[in-house]
């Protein structure tokens, strides 16, 4: 995976460009909120928040300087921000979350469709959570708990903690970090819990630290030596 250094700008670019401030959930400046059980076929707004309330829908929502937040039981396609969190609240559905540069959360079984993109923020999947497709970021932690992820994990600088309960499909990715490095980096923390599966290559381009359950079921392992994991 190549990270390009000018991801973060880009991304930016996209959202100015997506953001229709002509209706009446499109802003420049200012928070916009859809109301618990209603319709919107697009929230967009530069500088703001979005609050989807719960039971509502919503085609997409992006923002540039603002957090985005699914409701309980709401539904959403595109989730997209640049300096800011997502969160999907309990139950709730949507087919991706991209954030350059904020944290992705899933509380108790949530659900993306399609996967997470994070380039400097964690992606934390709460118990029952899942995820279609995979996870993707460069410098932020991965944590699963009970939770199952079907299209892989891909990082090149964050720790991943696969907790107890969790299912990857698709294999675990650490790729060598992109641009210039000043002195030795720290090696990202990989830790495989108990009662936890990861099917397909588990492949490192960069020395890591594996930390593996005993019980643990996992792939392959190319380019780094599992140490036993006894939950510290």
């Amino acid at each position: 995976m190549r990270i390009h250094p000018l991801l973060p700008i880009a991304l930016g670019a996209l959202l100015l460009a997506g953001c229709d401030i002509s209706g009446a959930l499109g802003k420049v400046n200012g928070s916009v909120s859809v109301q618990a059980g209603t319709h919107a076929d697009h929230a967009s707004t530069v500088n703001g928040s979005i609050d989807i309330g719960h039971d509502a829908t919503v085609g997409n929502a992006k923002t540039v300087n603002g957090t985005i937040t699914l409701g309980a039981k709401a539904a959403a396609q595109e989730l997209k921000t640049v300096n800011g969190e997502i969160t999907l609240g309990e139950h709730a559905n949507a087919s991706s979350a991209t954030s350059v540069n904020g944290d992705i959360r899933l509380a108790a079984a949530a659900a993306l469709a399609q996967g997470a993109t994070s380039v400097n923020g964690s992606v934390t999947m709460a118990s029952g959570s899942r995820i279609g497709g995979g996870i993707v970021n460069v410098n932020g932690a991965i944590t699963l708990d009970h939770a199952n992820v079907n299209g892989g994990i891909k990082t090149a600088n964050g720790d991943v903690t696969v907790g107890t309960g969790s299912v990857v499909h698709g294999g675990l990715h650490v790729v060598k970090p992109q641009g210039i490095s000043f002195g030795e980096s720290r090696k990202p923390r990989i830790v495989i819990e108990s009662g936890t599966t990861v099917e397909g290559t588990l492949q490192f381009d960069r020395p890591v630290d594996l930390l593996v359950a005993a019980d643990a079921k996992i792939g392959r392992v190319v380019g780094a030596t599992a140490q036993p994991y006894a939950g510290k």
